[in-house]
């Protein structure tokens, strides 16, 4: 059929209308809803399918976006009772796209934020709700923020449970206490809007005049593991979707803990066999549990920074490992892969050369935004790795269940944060990590019916200095400081006499005559000295939060310990040894009570003081765990997780050094003062009858070590049994001894239990000539006992043939 032009045109103008017309229609269904939304906004699609969806709708600058983490506390504005979003915010998310927040809700003096001027839980809850509600409803895609906090030993927040310090929780020997512990800090910070917990810490530490020991688990790869593990899994359960739990960011990645010199952030001077088999096995480990975060320390390995490290970041972790989650900078890393590795000239070189190396986040967002996209456009950075780490930041941003559920209830934070159940819980992981070093002729428990006690030293009622690093402004009624802890345990008709005597640090004021009359008053003394990283609004601070150590020569806080504040020595500052000698010269029975972040110096008192305890930094309950100890209300058992040196000559003092020569030095002996695992009791324990039992076939391996353990004391009480092994020959050099499983095990008096630990390839495995993890044929020496050096039974076992192990 032909058709004239006329007919043709009227028929394409009636195609046309009908096409605009079913255009229109379309339109009006998407408008009403009736159409399927966007990939990424539908919650029952795969994660994946979602990242990849919202990726193809971003631009670069969205994306780069997501890649920096800022410092938070800026963003909102707190008028009375009301919080909302600050002008700082809506800017920095207009011009930068910003994914991550940083410390949104930290309160120290760095940040400037007080009592007065912080957020209480309410509070916090009300202002992460407003900034997620703006990034929801103002911004073009819609994608929630995640947000981090600070959540070593506490959620870093007013209001919020400060418990032990990471050092005083190694102490506990007790990982389930510590997984607890975990739970209670995620939910804390969770029920605020807070998404993200760093920590644990899994530094090993051989340095301890470094600045950070209190942060750490101590000396050991296996203890750091096993408390890594706890504080994982507590952190982020079994669903991060709970909105009870958080992403858990492992610190530092690697080789931090111990740095030339003491000095925060200096190189690591670490071969790789040693790197594999002390360093990384408790990052391993924590990524094996499920740890969906890491950050890369500030040192540098051999040469490479690790903020910049492609062997870490992609062989390692990504490629051994199989680790799928994302990787973060520590604060001002990338750029200080120029300003302080001076490894590259340019931040858009810094900037190209970590993230080409597998570090996702920028923490502080000074590199990963203009710099990262002039390095894109430069062809330094290709898409696909910039796709790669959006990727795994949006990835957990899904797995949250963010974009269905960006908002938390005020009210539900205000009543789970602080609680009398974690107040409860502070007080028992603080009981646990208390050590009870010496206690001559039985001096400790002293009698509540005392009847003069002086209770004498600059940590004996100071709240900040028993609380550590990484802890917020806190209600002084909500503390409960030794002092206080003492007087309220022991009876009404005891007269507690209470001299400060000194200061930590400085020494311009002192009232150490006082101190003395009142211990020569007494019927006994209880001296609290030691340390403390508590921060002061003199201490100036670094851009990424570390202290300015002050000279000497002007008035000077207490703070010793903490970020930044590395030692030359670790000898008591101050006045404090002369305010400890004129004690004791008084003749009165001295019971030494040590707050601090650090091993310190304490051979005088080793020798002349007959009873000393270590709390460590114990937190908010530590002046009732302590007195608790004190009086006999509760018996210690917690166990050292660091050695405890003579002198800063011997460092570094490990139990677990390889085989080699250690003789004695000129002065003194090669030997610390106290040794890893050391810790006694008011029950004292027997062991007998060790076994060992080889099962055997092919690749498959067990060792099963057994031996009775009795209380045979007239309390009851925890002992800490220990189990160490030794490859007596082996083609590499090893440990002379090595932490392979422990347990801590209450029994009643006269009670007797039998205990087995079981032994795996992964226990017994070396890293052979040829770099691969084997279990050599040989004997290997069993040490059990209640410290690395106080071992009560030895025996042997044999491995017949190579066992190879996968990494």
């Amino acid at each position: 059929m032909r058709m004239n032009k006329t007919a043709i045109s009227r028929t394409y103008l009636m195609l046309f209308i009908m096409v605009v017309g079913l255009g229109s229609q379309v339109q009006g269904q998407v408008k009403k809803g009736n159409t399927s939304p966007a990939v990424y906004k539908n919650p029952s699609a795969p994660v994946d399918a979602r990242v990849k969806d919202l990726l193809k709708r971003m631009t670069l600058e969205e994306k780069v976006g997501q890649l920096c983490t800022l410092l938070g506390w800026d963003m909102y504005e707190k008028n009375g009772d009301s919080v909302g979003i600050s002008e700082a915010f809506k800017a920095v998310i207009t011009k930068r796209h910003i994914g991550s927040f940083w410390a949104t809700l930290r309160a120290d003096p760095w940040t400037k934020k007080t009592l007065v001027t912080g957020l209480t839980p309410k509070l916090s809850a009300k202002a992460t709700n407003a900034l997620q509600k703006y990034m929801m409803e103002n911004t073009r895609l819609g994608i929630p923020l995640l947000l981090a906090e600070e959540c070593p030993h506490g959620h870093m927040a007013i209001g919020t449970t400060v418990f032990s310090t990471s050092i005083g929780q190694a102490s506990t020997w007790d990982p389930a206490l510590i997984q607890e512990m975990a739970a209670a800090i995620a939910k804390e910070a969770r029920v605020q809007g807070a998404h993200i917990g760093y920590g644990p810490v899994l530094d090993l530490v051989r340095e301890p005049r470094w600045s950070r020991l209190e942060e750490t688990y101590g000396e050991d790869p296996y203890l750091i593991s096993q408390m890594g593990l706890s504080m994982v899994k507590g952190f982020q359960g079994s669903n991060i979707n709970s909105g009870s739990n958080v992403i858990s960011t492992l610190k530092h990645f690697t080789a931090y803990g111990s740095p030339e010199g003491g000095h925060n952030g200096g190189i690591a001077l670490t071969g790789l066999r040693d790197l594999y088999s002390s360093y990384l096995p408790p990052f391993q480990a924590a990524i094996k549990a499920g740890a969906l975060s890491i950050m890369a320390s500030y040192n540098s390995i051999d040469g490479i920074p690790c903020s910049s490290n492609s062997f870490l970041l992609k062989d390692v972790l990504v490629k051994q490992w199989g680790f799928r989650g994302f990787t973060v900078s520590d604060l001002g890393g990338i750029p200080g892969v120029r300003s302080n590795h001076h490894v590259a000239a340019t931040m858009e070189e810094a900037a190209a050369l970590s993230i080409n190396a597998g570090l996702d986040a920028d923490l502080g967002g000074e590199a990963y935004g203009d710099a990262l996209m002039k390095a894109v456009n430069n062809k330094k950075v290709s898409m696909a790795t910039i796709d790669t780490a959006v990727a795994h930041v949006l990835r957990l941003k899904f797995a949250m269940g963010l974009f269905e559920h960006p908002y938390v209830d005020a009210d539900v934070a205000e009543r789970s944060v602080g609680t009398a159940e974690n107040k409860a819980l502070a007080k028992r992981v603080a009981a646990e990590s208390i050590v009870l070093m010496k206690n001559e002729n039985g001096l400790l428990p002293l009698n509540k019916t005392i009847k003069n006690l002086a209770v004498i030293g600059p940590n004996a009622d100071n709240i900040y200095n028993q609380l550590g690093d990484y802890t917020a402004p806190q209600p002084q009624e909500k503390i409960v400081t030794v002092l206080e802890g003492i007087k309220a345990k022991v009876s009404p008709d005891t007269k507690v006499t209470y001299v400060k005597g000194c200061a930590i640090r400085d020494t311009a004021h002192a009232t150490i005559n006082e101190a003395v009359a009142a211990a020569q008053q007494a019927d006994a003394v209880v001296l609290v000295l030691g340390g403390s990283s508590a921060r002061d609004f003199e201490t100036s601070y670094q851009s990424t939060g570390a202290a300015e150590v002050k000279s000497a020569e002007v008035a000077v806080s207490d703070m010793e310990s903490g970020e930044g504040y590395d030692r030359v020595s670790l000898d008591l500052m101050g006045l404090q040894s002369r305010l400890l000698e004129r004690i004791v010269a008084t003749g009165k029975p001295v019971v030494l009570v040590l707050i601090e972040g650090r091993p310190l110096n304490i051979n005088w008192a080793a020798q002349h003081v007959p009873a000393i305890v270590n709390a460590w930094y114990p937190g908010q309950e530590g002046g009732n765990a302590v007195a608790d100890v004190l009086f006999g209300d509760y018996n210690p058992a917690g166990r050292l997780p660091v050695s405890i040196p003579k002198s800063v000559g011997q460092l570094p003092v490990y139990y677990n050094y390889k085989h080699a020569s250690r003789h004695a030095y000129v002065e003194m002996d090669a030997k610390p003062l106290y040794s890893f695992g050391h810790g006694l009791s008011y029950a004292t324990f027997d062991y007998q009858n060790l076994k060992t039992n080889v099962q055997a076939s092919g690749n498959n391996l067990k060792v099963s070590v057994s031996f009775t353990l009795k209380n045979t004391s007239k309390v009851a009480g925890d002992e800490v049994a220990q189990l160490y092994i030794r490859d007596d020959a082996s083609s590499v050099v090893t440990a002379v001894k090595q932490l392979k499983k422990f347990k801590r095990i209450h029994l009643a008096a006269g009670e007797q239990q039998e205990v087995t630990f079981e032994l795996l390839p992964d226990d017994l495995k070396l890293l052979n000539v040829d770099m691969k993890w084997v279990v050599e044929p040989g004997a290997f020496s069993v040490m059990v006992g209640a410290s690395s050096e106080d071992i009560r039974l030895n025996g042997s076992f044999e491995v017949k043939q190579q066992v190879l192990c996968k990494y």
